[in-house]
């Protein structure tokens, strides 16, 4: 009778090795591409970048036939075609000084209808006529997934891509909260870039520390100081408890 292959033991370094590392989510880049006849400042495209502060992986699906008469009582799925998911949600913070999101999208939107003057929208007979797909369409879109490590890294590039659709954002009275806006972005494919270990760290600014210690912190400051001065009506009373919040978050954070 033969043996039973007995299992090998497993120590704690291969425990720690293969379970207690998993991938986390916070640990980003993003860098939106943009076609040739829009153009930001680097100050004002490295800021775009840094506020999206939520993105999603894509994905894809087979298309398949069934052949149902090469073998009796058989049933087959062949592959004939790779389906990319039709678009990519990206969410962005609103910035207080210029509106950056808001205002990049609503031009690339409004550049693709070839839309006229605020003037030339008002009147009546208003009319538009489309452009054309090389004009509008952008390369260069990537979503960069990689550890805290920076050397475990995915990118997927985006093909051809370009603003489907901006989400309306409500706007309320009541408690005051982060402004966002969501983008919907459209492609026709994407390329996965596994690029594996490499022999020099990865270093871009790290996303989840902008958007989480830093871009949260200094708002969470700034609601802080706004309430204190509508209670107390003391504007230094305002800096001082902002402050504190401020560097809480941050430190809690951090």
């Amino acid at each position: 009778m033969p043996s039973l292959k007995q299992s090998k033991s497993k120590t704690v370094a291969d425990i720690k090795a293969n379970l207690l590392r998993p991938a986390l989510s916070s640990h980003f880049d993003v860098e939106i591409g943009l076609p040739r006849a829009l153009s930001l400042s680097h100050g004002e495209q490295s800021k775009l970048n840094l506020m999206c502060c939520e993105a999603v992986l894509p994905g894809s699906q087979l298309a398949t036939i069934d052949v149902t008469n090469d073998f009796q009582g058989v049933t087959e799925r062949h592959a004939y075609r790779r389906q990319f998911d039709q678009s990519i949600d990206l969410t962005f913070y609103v910035d207080a000084g210029n509106y950056i999101p808001i205002k990049f999208f609503e031009k690339w939107i409004s550049y693709i209808m070839a839309e006229g003057t605020d003037n030339e929208m008002a009147f009546d007979n208003y009319s538009y006529r489309v452009r054309y797909p090389d004009e509008y369409t952008a390369t260069g879109l990537t979503v960069t997934k990689f550890e805290r490590d920076y050397r475990s890294q995915l990118q997927y590039e985006f093909v051809r891509s370009f603003p489907l659709a901006i989400t309306s954002m409500p706007v309320s009275y009541e408690a005051s909260s982060l402004l966002k806006v969501s983008v919907q972005m459209t492609y026709i494919r994407y390329i996965l870039k596994n690029k594996g270990a490499v022999s020099a760290p990865f270093n871009p600014f790290q996303q989840s520390n902008f958007n989480v210690a830093g871009f949260l912190s200094n708002s969470a400051a700034q609601l802080v100081d706004a309430a204190v001065d509508d209670i107390t009506g003391s504007d230094f009373l305002g800096d001082v408890a902002g402050g504190f919040a401020g560097q809480a978050v941050h430190n809690a954070l951090t």
